[in-house]
Parts: C-alpha cells; structure tokens; sequence
C-alpha cells in the first residue's frame, strides 16, 4: 500500500482518529505519571486539550485544509489543560501553520510542518526539559528531515517516524532520572505517540469507530460525516427488521448486503434465526424494503429525510449560538460595573480558600486547581469578566502557569500579567503584597519578590506503588509533598505532617499558615495545629478551613 498525498478530508479522519486513540489511552497514560497523587494527570489533561479540537473539527460543514487547520489550532489552544496539553496545542498550532496553504499534503510538507510543530513548542516552554514530550516530539521530526528526500510513500514515512518517535520515548528515562528511579517512561510523550498511531491507523484504512464523548461535559459528539463534507449524497436513512420465513444462509446474507451497498451506504445488517435488522442510507427506500420484503414481514420502520434534519438543525444551531451570544453580552453588562485600573483572576478550589481570595480583594475565581486544571479558554473567559485595564492571573499551580500564559497570548483588550504562582499560599501571599495606589509593574516586582519567600507543603495519599525522590511508596501512604519533591512518607498522617512540617521550618521562619481540607475534622486540624505551636513556640501559627479536596493540608512557611 503507497499512498503520496492526504487531502483535508483524510486530515480530519485521522486526526479524529488521533483523538479517538489518546482518549481510548488516557488512564493508562495517567499511570505513567511520576507522582502517584489522585489528580489531574497528564493523561487526562491531553485528552481534554484534543477533544476541544476534536469539538471543533466535527462542526466544520465543509471541509478544506484552511478551516480544518483553524479548527484544529484554535480548539486545540483554547481547550488547553495543564502543561502537557498546552504542549501538544503548540504542536497541534505550529503544525496547522506548515500546512495551512497546501491542498495536499505530501512527504515534503508534512516534514516541513514536523519542524515548525517542534519549534512552535519548544519557545512556548520557558525552560524546555528533556525527556518530556518536547523530546519525543522532536526526534519524530528529525526522522522525518532524514526520510524526505528517500520516499515520497506516505505511508512508510509516518510508520518510520512513529517508530522514531517510540524509540526516543522508550529512552527518556534515561535522560529524567526521576522517570528511570519510577520505572516509567514521559506520560506526555506516550500520549504524543498515541495520538500520532491513531492517525496512522486511520491513514491505513483501518476500520475505526469516530464515536466520542467529550471529555469533562459527558456530552457526545461524531467525527464529521460524508453528510457535512459535501452534499448529502443519500437522503433518507432507513431502518426496519425483517421477521424471517426462514434463517439466512451465508450466501443469501452476503447477497442481501451486496445489494443494499448497490443502492446506498452506512449499511449495518445484523441477523440471527429468526430476525434481521437493517440500516441503510439510500434515496429510494422502497427498494430496500422490497428486496427485504423476499425474506419475510417487515416491523419497526423508520425513514427519516437526512436533508431536511440536516438543515433544520443547522437553524437551530444558529438560533441557539445567537441566543447564547445575546444572553453572555447580558451578563457581561451586568457585571461589569465600573472600571478599575487593576484586578485579580485567581484559581482556587475550596469554599474555605474561596472565600479567603474573594476577601484578599480577588474579582474572578476559577474553580480548579490540581485536581482539575482549568483550560486557556476558562482563564479567557475570567479575564474578560474582570473590567480593569490591567488584569493579573495567579494560577497556583504549576501546571496552569503555561495555560494562563497562553490566554494572556490570546487577549487583545487588556493588558494581562500572571503571576507564576504555584501554590495557594503564593496567590495568597501576592494578593496581600497587592497596593492598589501603585503601578501594575510596581505590583509585580513586590508581589515576585514575596512569593519567592513562601514555602509549601501538602499532604495527600499514595494511588499506586512507585518510587520517587528514593522514597519507597506504598499505595495507601499519607505523602508530604514540597517545593521541589516528597518530603514525607508515612502511614500515619499526622506523622506525615509532622515530618513534613520539619524540613519546611527553618531559622529564618515567622509564620506556618495551616489550611485543612474537606475531609478533615476541625478538632484533628486543631489537633496537629496545636501540635506545631507546642514545638515550635516561637512561630505565629494560623489555622484556618481551606475545604479543598484531596489534600487533607496544605501549609505555607514565611
């Protein structure tokens, strides 16, 4: 099998298909990550970050490689989760960017896209890591700057570079310690192979069911059809059962497909003994139920008119967009108020800690956090529900900085600054070091310089068996995370907190800020709050609910 050129139509299947792979693989993607904390995982996030472009592509009417590109692009950097699925929207806009003119696409430019897609990534990446997917990404391509100028057969270049690109991931460990110490392999990077082997399939020709739920809403949607890509060559869908005089054999089954395929397409017959069920798009149903009529009595007909449907759903498509536009220009109006030169979108999760941020002055919350990272679309939408000429984003988590970042990227009305912040007790700390009668740059500078200062811990429980920092963990175990590592390791909590607490606590400390969570006791939090102020009495302690999930504490050290 040779193929030379993939037209758009092609594209978009494989590019479901792409979908349909990392979304089918997406738990165990998730295993592969290194800390075993029951969160937001790679897996998850890439997943979330595709089937907004998945979203995108199957509304598409017409396809053509312009409007599929700016689907794939435009969805895939909106809809972007965590760091991994900002990473694999760059390479999904970089690439869009090498293809974009073409009709079709052959070996040379899909090499020359390969490159831009890896160029693309790696500047959004402050500082790139090796051996992430970064690095899978990138030996795929320079596989395919060896293969150009050797083939023009489509096919044997992408299981080439597929090859490549499972050869670099199997030798990641090897270049992230803390991979080989977990005995795992970069989870962004096997996701990055596992959409590019779904599109391979799809290329082959290989028989793949485009059905998908959206990830995160539960909402279904179906890749696009031949119905959406041209006119509907068949109109009327057609099903009904056949109550049998006698069983089909397989020759009078084979024949009775064979002519279904002669009239129409989407055949699906499925018989046993006594029935068969049938669905056919045809423009003459009639003869599909005569022909069905010679093996017994009809029961359960439906025939709908697929052209009627299809363009009474594309008004009441258009109806409900408008009506949406036209309720969100409402609220946005009645929300606005007056103008200030300066407010706070802050990303939080927690009633207790919430309520802290609404208080510090914060004028949009995003609800999420680390164990669910908000998308660059729900960071757009907080930013432009803030009416202020300047508008700070503090993430909170590490794994939402590069997605604010992009928002920030994509706003065009206001000035937007994020705060790397990385945990809640930095956005806590920023906001209080917040002085509204200095400038935006006068802000930042204050607001980094504290921040720098703060230390945080966590505490949490193991979901599986792994080994990290050469602490051996156990499914089950209470872990004190930190800054930069496990700092605790216990099947007690409390001495999991009072270990962790230690390592935080130096000479230099003035304040331990305790925040308990949503399935722990005021009297255990007073408890183990109680218990550092007895050993550390020179300390201001301050215990206060946060109500966030999975993490039974989160502390901060100044």
């Amino acid at each position: 099998m040779e193929i030379n050129t993939i037209d758009a139509s092609q594209l978009s299947k494989m590019f479901l298909a792409g979908a349909k792979n990392l979304e089918a693989k997406k738990e165990w993607i998730n295993e592969l990550n290194v800390f075993p904390v029951p969160d937001g995982d790679t897996g998850t996030n890439m997943t979330m970050t595709i089937m907004s472009a998945a979203r995108e592509v199957g509304a598409l009417e017409q396809i053509n490689m312009r409007a599929l590109c700016k689907a794939i692009s435009s969805g895939s950097l909106r809809g972007a989760r965590g760091n991994s699925g900002v990473i694999l929207s760059q390479l999904f806009r970089g690439f869009t960017k090498g293809i974009g003119n073409a009709e079709e696409i052959d070996v040379d430019i899909l090499c020359d896209a390969m490159q831009r897609a890896v160029e693309t990534a790696y500047k959004a990446v402050m500082k790139p890591k090796e051996g992430t997917i970064l690095t899978v990404a990138r030996g795929a391509a320079d596989r395919a700057l060896e293969l150009a100028d050797t083939t023009d057969d489509l096919v044997y270049f992408i299981g080439e570079v597929i090859a490549e690109a499972e050869e670099v991931l199997a030798r990641t460990p090897e270049m992230l310690p803390v991979l080989k110490q977990a005995g795992v392999v970069d989870s962004g990077g096997q996701g990055l192979v596992e959409v590019l082997k779904g599109a391979y399939d799809a290329l082959l020709g290989k028989e793949i069911d485009y059905t998908m739920e959206d990830a995160g809403t539960g909402r279904e949607f179906v890749k696009i059809s031949r119905e959406a890509e041209q006119d509907i060559k068949f109109g009327y869908c057609t099903e009904f059962i056949i109550v049998l005089n006698n069983p089909l054999d397989e020759k009078e089954e084979t024949s009775y497909k064979a002519y279904l395929e002669s009239i129409g397409d989407s055949i699906v017959v499925v018989a046993d003994d006594e029935i068969v069920k049938t669905h056919v798009h045809t423009n003459d149903p009639g003869l599909a139920i005569q022909k069905a009529l010679t093996y017994g009595s009809l029961s359960k007909i439906k025939i709908d008119n697929m052209r009627e449907e299809h363009q009474e759903k594309l008004i009441k498509d258009a109806e409900k967009q408008a009506a949406s536009q036209k309720a969100r220009e409402a609220e946005r109006k009645k929300d606005e108020g007056p103008k200030k030169d300066m407010g706070f979108v802050v990303v939080s999760i927690g009633d207790g800690l919430n309520q802290i941020f609404r208080d510090l002055g914060a004028d949009a919350l995003i609800e999420g956090g680390q164990t669910m990272n908000p998308s660059t679309e729900d960071v757009l939408k907080a930013v432009r529900s803030v009416n202020a000429d300047t508008v700070f984003v503090l993430p909170n988590n590490k794994n939402i900085v590069l997605a604010a970042n992009q928002a920030a990227s994509l706003t065009e009305d206001k000035r937007v600054i994020v705060l790397p912040t990385k945990t809640i007790p930095q956005g806590i700390t920023a906001l209080i070091n917040y002085i509204p009668e200095q400038t935006p740059e006068e802000n930042e500078s204050r607001m980094l310089q504290e921040i720098a200062n703060v230390k945080t811990g966590q505490v949490t429980y193991a979901v599986r068996d792994t080994v990290v920092d050469d602490k051996d963990i156990k499914e089950g175990d209470y872990m004190g995370i930190g800054d930069s590592g496990i700092l605790s390791v216990n099947q007690d909590m409390k001495q999991c907190f009072a270990e962790m607490v230690d390592q935080m606590v130096d000479e230099d400390s003035a304040i331990v800020s305790i925040f308990y969570g949503a399935d722990v006791a005021e009297a255990e939090a007073q408890e183990i709050s109680g218990a550092v102020e007895e050993k550390y009495p020179d300390l201001e302690v301050e215990l206060q609910a946060g109500g966030q999930p999975v993490y039974y504490y989160v502390v901060s050290v100044e």
